[in-house]
């Protein structure tokens, strides 16, 4: 782009990931100026769509977490408007955002996933909460996990480490969703792996691995306080598992049909199983976001800048319009 690009980005609305929300979108801001583009930070509001229309920006950049963020909603908007944007389409925002769908995508082009069931809250609701309860107590070993089936940031996650506790979890986990999804407990090293497409021969291609080691679970305190994980960037790999690692991801990206930017987390086990968690399509840019670490390591290795990294992502998206 020979002119500065005029670029909003979207930060805030009202789903549980507000703040983490804004505070990716303060830090994106602040980067894109450093790189010489003209930037605006939009809260999403009922003044949104006439701000939009009178800035007439050349990209979005939607930087929103949670629901209306990652299932396709803000996405529809921004196309019914007439707005190019960084991100995937709506439609594979819906498949990528619903674990239970995006885990049978990939488990049918044999990526491993971990044993699950999704169940909705109005099931309960239907047939009773204890006989629900005794069949997933049959089904599963402890520990298992409870998580929502959307969102994200691991709010309403919870390690159950034995049926005394599943109530409980099912409970917190309702309060973030109306599906709840069960899955068999995982140990593994815990690694990310971001993928960018950056419109140019490569295709979408995989940044290096984070790999994160916390002290307990990798919770929303773990994720956004510093201090609490330790990173390791690139992830502790050899050289044929950091390329497993990064055909999974570019895998799972293609599979799910996804833009400029997503964000798989996997399990590597013991055994050297690559078990994929979530595929994230809209990655936090906060200080101790996953993503941000993966650019830098990567402009340190090749050169450039990360805020460079992040004008080709723009550039891409106003390419395909």
């Amino acid at each position: 782009m020979t002119q500065p690009l005029t670029v909003a980005i979207l930060a805030g609305g009202l789903t549980h990931e507000r703040e983490v929300s804004l505070h990716s979108g303060r830090r994106m801001a602040a980067l894109l100026r450093d790189a010489g583009m003209q930037v605006k930070l939009l809260d999403v509001d009922a003044g949104l769509l006439q701000t939009l229309a009178s800035m007439q920006p050349d990209v979005v950049w939607p930087l929103l977490h949670g629901s209306t963020g990652e299932d396709g909603s803000i996405q529809d908007l921004l196309e019914l408007a007439g707005l190019p944007y960084v991100g995937s389409r709506p439609g594979a925002c819906r498949m990528a955002s619903d674990k239970a769908v995006a885990a049978t995508i990939l488990e049918r082009a044999g990526i491993a996933v971990p044993r699950s069931m999704t169940l909705p809250q109005t099931l309960f609701r239907e047939v009773g909460v204890a006989p629900v309860l005794e069949l997933i107590k049959e089904r599963f070993s402890f520990p298992l996990v409870v998580k929502p089936s959307q969102g994200g940031s691991a709010l309403g996650v919870t390690i159950v480490k034995n049926a005394a506790a599943l109530p409980g979890a099912m409970v917190d986990c309702f309060a973030y969703g109306g599906e709840a999804r069960i899955e068999e407990y995982v140990e593994g090293r815990e690694i990310a792996v971001s993928v960018l497409n950056t419109n140019d021969e490569r295709g979408p291609w995989a940044l290096p691995a984070v790999e994160i080691v916390t002290d307990g679970p990798y919770d929303y305190d773990a994720r956004y306080n510093a201090g609490r994980s330790e990173y390791f960037v690139p992830a502790r790999l050899n050289d044929d598992e950091a390329a497993t690692l990064a055909d999974v991801a570019v895998r799972a990206h293609t599979l799910l049909g996804l833009g400029q930017l997503s964000r798989t987390d996997i399990l590597l086990e013991a055994d050297g199983t690559v078990r994929v968690m979530d595929v994230n399509v809209a990655p936090g840019t906060t200080e101790t976001s996953l993503l941000p670490q993966a650019a830098a390591a990567y402009v340190r290795e090749h050169g450039g800048s990360v805020d460079e990294l992040y004008v080709k992502l723009l550039e891409a998206a106003v390419h395909e319009g």
